[in-house]
């Protein structure tokens, strides 16, 4: 079983890509984020006639997530989180195992919830996942999404420059970790690439010469249950994506694994 996630960064700009990745990848799953339009303009025919089921979540010109797959679910669901229909959340119910697609809030430019409503939200947003993530040990779950935070310090190309900017503040990163512990999650990205590697899945579009500069960093994870029938094989980052034109400011990332 191959789970690829993706913050695409609009669908309809995009979509050529996400076919060219798949045909490539050839993924059993697909968890979008900042799908970037409503439920009916989701180009949902092309995907559905190779083969895939299509699951959206989305609202106008912002937000929304999508899980592509070419098992059918058996039940889908999506939650408010912070009460507010955002379209943030996704998940897909199968047979063995359920999937999430989430978009956590970016949380705007100052990290201090006096000064800024977003930052606020997001720390919110946080703590409502700790909550609702808490997983039975005997259940499959996989986590799949832009959380917009880097938790490690070798997540970012600079730990001691960007330990006060948003996305990697001690107390963006104690929530998540919070999220990760209660829902008895492992970070799969890391299984396979292990520290003091550095490993990024963001680049901003303000750096001319992503590859030059490197000052990314990894916002992107995919989590997985740590449940004794699942046997992990693989986990990647298609960094090539990056350099495509009009590129997404993020990049692919899989998991392979079997069920017992």
């Amino acid at each position: 079983m191959k789970v690829l996630s993706w913050n695409v960064n609009s669908i309809r700009v995009r979509k050529d890509q996400l076919l060219s990745l798949i045909k490539k990848e050839d993924p059993d799953i697909v968890c979008l984020q900042e799908t970037k339009t409503v439920n009916d303009c989701f180009p949902k025919e092309v995907l559905e006639n190779k083969g895939y089921f299509v699951y959206v979540n989305g609202i106008q010109s912002y937000n929304g997530v999508a899980i592509i797959s070419k098992i059918e679910a058996t039940k889908i669901n999506s939650h408010k989180f912070c009460n507010q229909n955002d379209a943030r959340h996704i998940q897909a119910n199968f047979k063995n195992f359920s999937i999430h697609s989430i978009y956590v809030p970016a949380g705007g430019d100052i990290p201090d919830i006096n000064e800024n409503e977003k930052f606020d939200h997001k720390l919110r947003f946080l703590d409502e996942m700790a909550t609702f993530f808490k997983f039975n040990k005997n259940q499959i779950n996989v986590l799949c999404g832009d959380l917009n935070v880097s938790p490690n310090e070798d997540d970012v190309w600079s730990h001691k420059q960007l330990q006060n900017v948003v996305s990697h503040t001690k107390i963006e990163r104690e929530k998540l970790i919070k999220v990760m512990n209660k829902g008895k999650l492992v970070d799969t990205t890391r299984m396979f690439i292990s520290p003091p590697e550095n490993v990024f899945t963001w680049w901003s579009y303000r750096s001319k010469d992503f590859k030059k500069n490197n000052r990314g960093r990894r916002l992107d994870h995919i989590w997985v249950t740590n449940h004794q029938s699942l046997e992990s094989l693989n986990a990647k980052i298609m960094i090539e994506t990056r350099s495509l034109p009009q590129p997404s400011d993020h990049v692919p990332i899989s998991y392979e694994f079997n069920l017992g």
